[in-house]
Parts: structure tokens; sequence; C-alpha cells
């Protein structure tokens, strides 16, 4: 790829943001699009794989503001003139442009170099270039961030969960050599440069990852996998891959720390008369003991039943029970509830008694 098609690229257009965007709203676009475009949403699909790609090269490159900057000055560069034709500046002592003027001595940039130092700065922003130096500077990977989406029960217990990533790896021809393999690359330039990573040593892949996913994980703790983030430059460990996991609520269960909590509803008779009450668990179903009068409202503790929890002990199923009324009473039952109300009041029995007192 040439060093005009890079600059060509508009990483802003392929987030959908305008390029003075803030770094949460760059966040936000790539996160949107990741969860449209991933590959698992559209297996098969190798023009939406091609964009997601596009979509994580832009993401890559404008979330990190060293990046960021580095590429908003280099296209002020190129489009204001001080490139030549070829993609390349002047060199010191042309009358051209001198990058050394415009960015002094600390800068990386190397006035004199063959690219100008441009080929390094390509390099750490794209992670690719036409012709890669032996002199780059070692530079660790940068982290890579990712999220995965689980049920509310696998999240509880826990799973070893293959994902598959795209992004820039090592390249597989050359092994981050960068050479053409069957040849050697020393030198200050590489001659035969590998022609799948053009010299760079790096390549965009998918490739899948194994994620241990520790029982109890919760929603939006983040999963650490060292190593597994973008390769290092010249010889440089890569980066870490932070995995964030998003869990789907449970239609029955609902969690509380390392509690589960249920709400079972009941029947107005099951509580005054006492019951045996049937909860679903993790496991299964379980007996519950409902004594006589117990109350709409009460919770009951079953330990153990919660949720795992390395090196401690499982939380608690919390069970609460609640009277379910009927919409409709045929006429049976309704008769035979007024002649309870009759028998209740009979009895003495008022619901609201000392209620207005407050006691």
């Amino acid at each position: 790829m040439s060093q005009q098609e890079w600059f060509d690229r508009d990483f802003y257009a392929a987030l959908g943001v305008p390029s003075t965007a803030s770094a949460e709203e760059i966040k936000k676009a790539y996160r949107k699009l990741a969860r449209e475009l991933h590959p698992d949403a559209n297996p098969d699909n190798t023009e939406v794989e091609e964009r997601f790609k596009k979509v994580s090269e832009a993401h890559a490159v404008l979330s990190d503001p060293a990046k960021r900057k580095e590429y908003d000055r280099m296209r002020r560069l190129y489009r204001s003139g001080a490139f030549t034709g070829t993609g390349f500046p002047p060199r010191a002592g042309s009358g051209g442009f001198d990058f050394g003027d415009l960015f002094g001595s600390g800068s990386p940039f190397i006035v004199g170099d063959p690219l100008g130092g441009v080929g390094d700065v390509l390099g750490d922003l794209f992670r690719r270039a036409g012709t890669r130096t032996a002199s780059a500077r070692p530079r660790r990977g940068s982290d890579v961030e990712t999220e995965t989406r689980l049920s509310f029960r696998e999240a509880v217990a826990g799973m070893v969960l293959p994902l598959r990533v795209s992004g820039p790896m090592v390249c597989t021809s050359c092994h981050g050599s960068g050479t053409r393999p069957g040849t050697r690359g020393t030198g200050s330039i590489v001659d035969a440069p590998c022609p799948d990573c053009q010299g760079a040593g790096i390549g965009d892949r998918t490739r899948t990852v194994s994620v241990h996913v520790p029982p109890g994980v919760s929603d939006g703790q983040r999963i650490r996998l060292p190593a597994q983030g973008e390769p290092g430059l010249g010889g440089a460990p890569s980066g870490d891959l932070y995995v964030t996991v998003r869990v789907d609520p449970d239609p029955v269960f609902a969690r509380s720390g390392n509690d589960l909590t249920v709400t079972v509803p009941v029947s107005f008779a099951e509580l005054a008369l006492g019951t045996m009450l049937s909860v679903p668990t993790l496991e299964g179903q379980v007996s519950v003991k409902i004594p006589p009068g117990t109350q709409s409202g009460r919770t009951f503790r079953l330990r153990g039943r919660g949720v795992p929890h390395r090196g401690d002990a499982a939380g608690d199923l919390l069970v609460t029970v609640e009277v379910a009324v009927p919409p409709d009473l045929g006429h049976e039952a309704a008769e035979a509830l007024r002649a309870y109300a009759r028998a209740e009041e009979t009895g003495g029995f008022d619901p609201r008694a000392g209620w207005a007192d407050g006691k």
C-alpha cells in the first residue's frame, strides 16, 4: 500500500464521527459499529468482515491520543503539500520542506532518512508500512478492548468462551521478521519485504482466543488476557487483551452481590394454611416449607444456593413469597370467599387494626 493511500484514509469517516469528536464519542461510535459488524453476527459475509477490520483499524488509531495526534498532524502536512508527488518528504538541503525545522531535534522524524522518518511513524500509527527499517524503536504493543455477552446463568456458572478477535497480529508468513520467506532482512532496509505484510511483520487477521470466564462474573467486569493484544514493534512484547463481560438479565433470578433472589407467586390459602413450596434454583427444584400464617412478602434464605465465588463460599438464594390475586373468580369460588369473609369478621380478624395509628 502506498504512502498516499495511507494519508487518503479517513479514519473519522470509517467511524462516522467528525474530526472534532471527543474520545467518548469515538468510543461510543466504535462500540455501536463493532456490535453491528462483528463476524460472529455476520458469518461468511466478507464485505462486512472487511468493514469491521477498517473500523477496528480506525479505532486503534483514534482511541490512542498519541497516535491520533500524529495521524492528524501527518494528514494536515500531506494536504498542505508538504509531501512530494512520490509520497516522500523532500530531503534536507533541497530547499523543500524540512521536518527538523518543524519538530525540532526531539522529533521522531529523522531528516536524511530515505523516508524522512515517515516509515517509522506510519509503522507506529498503522502497524504496517511498505518498507520497514530495521532501526525502528522497540515499542510494546497496544492493549485491545472488546466485549462479549453472556446469559445470566452462563455468567453465574462460568465457562471457557471461544472469542473471535480481528485486528493486527504477527504475520503468519514471515513470523514477524518482515522479510520474504527464504530471504534475510539484515541491514537498515529490508530489500525483499514479505508480500503478505509488506515488510511490517504484522498483518490483519481474525483469530479465536479462549477466554476463561470465572464463575460469578458480574455485568461490566473486565477480564485481562496478558500478551493477547496487538504485537509489539522491534521485538517488544505484545499488549494485553481486555474483555468486558455484558450479562443479560434472567427472567427468573436477579442478583444482589453473591446472593440470588427470586420471587415466587403463591395463593392466599397456601400462606394461611401453610404448604411445601417447590422453588427453582440453579441446580433444579427444591422444596421449601411455608409455615401457616406466613405473611406475603416474607423472604426465606437457602444457604449456599447463590452465586459461586473463587476463594469464598457461594452466596445464598433469597426466596420471597408474594400473594397472587386471581383476576376473575368463578361463581363457586366467589361464594366460598364471601363465606370465608363473613367467618373472618365473626372471628374478629381486622387486617387494618391499628394500621392508621401507626401500630
